[in-house]
């Protein structure tokens, strides 16, 4: 494995995730967030948590980064960091936003936007990686 391309790869993820983030979660799903004052945390406790919340997406990027690396067969790097997108987003959305609905007190359409957004910033993320990592000559 190539670990200085992994780094970078992790690195790159995490880029997107912030374009993503701010693209997706800060504009219409915040907005959705306001209707559950008792579910989510105001913008000043958010911020005064984010090292701990951007530490733990950098840890999940570099784990999804190195998945990616061991199971990289060749070919197109946009394909196949779309195809480990598409299922990690999947997996997010079934795992983490079912589960979110089944628990907290948020209703279905933000719990679908939820989901529609991990599927969509997971898959971006994964491409984004695949274009970056390539593996050492052999």
């Amino acid at each position: 494995m190539n670990y200085g391309r992994i780094l970078l790869a992790a690195v790159g993820g995490m880029v997107v995730f912030f374009i993503l983030g701010a693209l997706i979660q800060a504009t219409p799903l915040a907005k959705m967030y306001g209707a559950y004052p008792g579910v989510y945390r105001e913008k000043e406790a958010i911020m005064s948590r984010m090292p701990i919340g951007m530490s733990g997406m950098f840890v999940a990027i570099l784990a999804v980064t190195l998945i990616y690396a061991m199971s990289y067969s060749g070919g197109s790097g946009i394909a196949a960091g779309a195809r480990l997108g598409l299922l990690v987003g999947i997996f997010a959305a079934c795992a983490f936003e079912a589960h979110s609905f089944t628990i907290l007190n948020i209703g279905g359409k933000l719990a679908l936007g939820l989901a529609a957004a991990a599927i969509v910033q997971w898959t971006v993320i994964t491409i984004a990686i695949g274009l970056i990592y390539k593996p050492l000559p052999n």
